[in-house]
């Protein structure tokens, strides 16, 4: 085990892991945002650059700082490492011009996209985002295209992230879809027109950070909000068959997988459970799914508070009573 330290805070780890995954063991506002990085898909991290951080302190045989911001997705941490976060100016100044260049073709129609409400970008420019742009230049435009038969592709959103390639290279037998093309012309899409048709494809939603790809059988139906996600399963010979139906009263309205305190997929699931099971009786709801307080979804999604109580034991009591 080594020590390293992130935002004054000291956390025991392994040796090889990153500096973003020791970040995560200590919890709360010190994590880094990551939009590319994913610890269920391999390769992936290393290419939206939000997560950077200045290392102050490369280790204790070597008390040098790194000349430059590092991404703490990829970058490995050593014995007596010292790293910035939330800390350094120089940090949240980066990272304000990463949020700028990627919004830089973003378009503003978080009100009419399904996304909205559970977009990490949304977060990411509320926490580090600029009121203005420097750039002057006509955004690229992309017209909006259906890439199978569940899945519709808004290339403008795209922060090419590539977390959906990864998903189909990893799960699937064979990937029909992939990065084309170079510089400002880069786009996600199947060569040729074709159709992404495989068991797996709907989990290239689950992944997308933002909302270029979308669920066509969910397309304007409903604000996430207004919903209520319900932890569910059912036999899957597929897959898990442990996913999240979003109901509205006694109807469901989409499938996903569910997702841990990272917004990671838990189980990838097939589309099955995620596009054809809809009926709540092709399922065993288990109960409310728990929601982050600091979410837009829990608006009107309460949660019984467990407040400690005022009156402490006296010591020796519950020896006695034993």
């Amino acid at each position: 085990m080594i020590k390293v330290t992130i935002d004054n805070v000291t956390v025991e780890t392994e040796e090889g892991t990153t500096i973003l995954q020791a970040a995560r063991k200590i919890g709360g506002k010190i994590i880094p945002p990551a939009m590319c990085y994913y610890s269920k898909l391999k390769g992936s991290g290393g290419k939206c650059r939000t997560c950077l951080v200045k290392v102050s302190q490369s280790s204790t045989k070597d008390p040098r700082p790194m000349p430059k911001l590092v991404a703490s997705c990829s970058t490995p941490v050593q014995d007596g490492m010292v790293v910035q976060n939330l800390t350094s100016p120089e940090v949240i100044e980066a990272r304000k011009g990463i949020v700028e260049f990627l919004l830089i073709n973003h378009p503003l129609d978080c009100p009419v996209c399904d996304q909205a409400g559970e977009c990490d970008l949304q977060d990411l420019s509320f926490g580090f985002g600029m009121a203005e742009t420097a750039t002057e230049e006509e955004r690229r435009e992309f017209p909006v295209i259906d890439i199978g038969d569940y899945i519709k592709l808004h290339m403008n959103r795209c922060i090419l992230c590539y977390r959906c390639v990864y998903v189909a290279d990893q799960l699937t037998d064979k990937r029909l879809h992939g990065v084309l093309y170079r510089g400002d012309v880069t786009e996600i899409s199947t060569f040729i027109s074709k159709g992404i048709e495989n068991d797996f494809s709907g989990n290239m939603i689950d992944v997308c950070p933002v909302g270029a790809l979308t669920d066509k059988t969910f397309r304007f139906k409903s604000r996430v909000w207004f919903l209520k996600p319900m932890n569910v399963h059912r036999d899957c010979p597929k897959c898990s068959g442990k996913a999240v139906a979003w109901m509205f009263g006694n109807e469901i309205y989409r499938i996903t997988a569910r997702k841990d305190k990272y917004g990671e997929v838990e189980d990838f699931i097939c589309n099955e459970c995620r596009f054809d099971k809809k009926n709540p009786a092709d399922w065993v709801i288990e109960g409310p799914r728990h929601i982050i307080r600091q979410s837009v979804i829990s608006a009107n999604h309460y949660e019984k508070e467990e407040k400690p109580s005022v009156i402490k034991p006296i010591e020796g009591t519950m020896e006695k009573q034993k």
